[in-house]
């Protein structure tokens, strides 16, 4: 099962970073504080969400 690491900003704690599991941040997260939160599976995304990952390496979500 694929994995993903989810970031939460400790500044904005509704919005959500995706990245592949074990990969780094991408270089635009440096704008923000980003604290890991947890691994997440696949299954626990939307479709719509795991390609844009997948595509860009990452995806931003509003987690509230």
């Amino acid at each position: 099962m694929q994995e993903f690491d989810l970031y939460v900003n400790s500044q904005e704690p509704n919005l959500g970073l995706y990245v592949r599991a074990g990969a780094a941040l991408p270089d635009l997260s440096s704008l923000h504080p980003w604290e890991f939160y947890r691994a997440v599976a696949a299954n626990e995304l939307s479709a719509e969400l795991v390609q844009r990952i997948q595509i860009d390496g990452h995806a931003f979500q509003d987690l509230g």
